[in-house]
């Protein structure tokens, strides 16, 4: 993206969506080899009325 000091507000939200929009088409992310929450650490069972983290 250029130098947008000079722009305006409005502008600089146009220029920013535009270079979002260029930058996924150019290089688009791969695909995952994994479930999203897989990593995630599981919670068996809990006290109950204890906050979980």
């Amino acid at each position: 993206m250029a130098n947008t000091k000079t722009l305006s507000k409005e502008e600089r939200k146009k220029a920013r969506r535009g270079a979002r929009k260029t930058r996924k088409t150019e290089n688009p992310l791969k695909a995952r080899e994994y479930a999203r929450g897989s990593a995630k650490r599981k919670v068996k069972k809990m006290v109950r009325g204890t906050s979980k983290r």
